[in-house]
């Protein structure tokens, strides 16, 4: 059985989305602030965590940042849950390493769609396969290991994802909607702006290599070896 961790300070809230998930098979566990909700992380290492952005204690960026820098907890998919709703705050909580985002208030169908397309593809990661590399970038997809101009880039799970997706679709221009229903695991229109406030980061994180990544105006993104 999977576990999830709910670290949230709305007892209220919590146990309501305790109550959701364990309806949905899930066994779960609940942080009421983020020092205790690290610590759970760390200790139990369940298989995922809904994380709440403003916390007592330590804020859940801070955690995030905590879980997703650790050997022992890296691989841990968050799902950052909050009220806040802004562009620059989403951008946030991708930059901790959150593998998604959802606003309060947000319906119990897509936050069970959400977490259960984030633990699908946290299980069914890239199979093992040989070194693939394409321009400046080599991807090992059985270590999950992005060099760049031979420097080991650091990369969340999405954005490994993310990559490996454009790199096997070489030349071939791929839709938001396509992306986030291969990458993220949605079988619905979501906010396709997920979608581009990764491709930013991945252009970031790979420095002139992030060139290699092309924006088809008015419909999605390819990459192409300069």
């Amino acid at each position: 059985m999977q576990i999830i961790l709910i670290i949230e300070d709305e007892k209220d809230l919590a146990e309501l989305l305790s109550f959701n998930l364990e309806r949905e098979g899930y066994k779960t566990v609940i942080a009421l602030d983020g020092v205790e909700g690290l610590e759970v992380a760390t200790r139990m290492q369940p298989d995922l965590v809904l994380l709440d952005l403003m916390l007592p204690g330590m804020l859940g960026t801070d955690v995030c940042k905590v879980i997703k820098k650790s050997e022992k907890t890296s691989r841990i998919p968050v799902i950052m849950l909050t009220a806040k709703g802004e562009e620059i705050d989403k951008v946030v909580g991708f930059e901790v390493g959150a593998d998604d985002y959802v606003v309060k208030p947000f319906s119990t169908r897509e936050l069970m769609l959400r977490v259960k397309a984030v633990l699908r593809r946290n299980v069914n990661d890239v199979a093992p396969s040989p070194i693939i590399k394409v321009g400046a970038v080599s991807i090992d997809t059985e270590r999950h290991l992005v060099m760049v101009n031979g420097e080991e880039i650091n990369f969340t799970t999405t954005e490994f994802k993310l990559l490996h997706t454009l790199v096997m679709r070489l030349g071939r221009v791929q839709s938001r909607d396509v992306l986030l229903r291969d990458v993220w695991g949605y079988n619905f229109v979501e906010d396709t702006r997920t979608v581009d406030t990764h491709i930013t980061r991945l252009r970031t994180k790979m420095g002139e290599a992030g060139e290699m990544i092309k924006t088809v105006r008015g419909f999605g993104y390819k990459l192409e070896v300069q």
